[in-house]
């Protein structure tokens, strides 16, 4: 009888050690994920930011519009889009309607389509009529130029190529800085 006393007193330790450690890891743990959470996230940008200046660019839209960074005199909207994109889907109607009452019409916006010709034809039929469409493999052409990282990509650009407003929905358009 004395030794199963002392091996359930024995047993009752143990358990308890491994209790208290086991509330030291939990404890440890939930000080990592503090850290962990208080730490900044530093994802590259979605699009060129404001103030940026734009890369080197030249193209020929899809009704033979020639356009490039050099040709850049008055403010122009881009939008960049792909194939499958779900919120390309949804911003792409956006971005023709804001396109049909920018200041200097479809001269002065761009909608660039990342694909095969085959894979764009809806989105392009939509948007020739309010921009000018430009069909490019992705990190070449425009989304070079614009470090483009993801889609859509919607950029405000001035007459000198910078970046005046930029990121993934037509209000971040509307947040210009006050540096601009």
């Amino acid at each position: 009888m004395p030794f199963l006393i002392a091996l359930v007193l024995g047993v009752g330790v143990l358990c308890l050690i491994d209790l208290v450690l086991t509330v030291g890891v939990i404890r440890r743990l939930r000080a990592h994920e503090e850290m962990l959470r208080a730490r900044p996230v530093a994802s590259p940008p979605i699009v060129l930011p404001p103030g940026a200046v734009i890369g080197g660019f030249s193209a020929v839209s899809t009704d033979g519009v020639y356009v490039s960074d050099e040709a850049l005199t008055e403010p122009v909207l881009v939008g960049v889009f792909s194939p499958g994109c779900s919120a390309c889907e949804d911003r792409l109607p956006q971005f023709a309607e804001r396109a049909r009452s920018f200041p200097g019409g479809r001269g002065n916006v761009l909608a660039v389509l990342v694909g095969a010709e085959e894979e764009v034809a809806d989105e392009r039929r939509a948007l020739e009529p309010v921009a000018l469409v430009l069909i490019e493999e992705y990190g070449t052409g425009l989304t070079k130029a614009l470090q483009v990282n993801g889609f859509p990509s919607l950029a405000l650009v001035d007459g000198r190529g910078r970046v005046v407003a930029s990121g993934t929905t037509l209000e971040d358009l509307d947040k210009i800085p006050v540096h601009a």
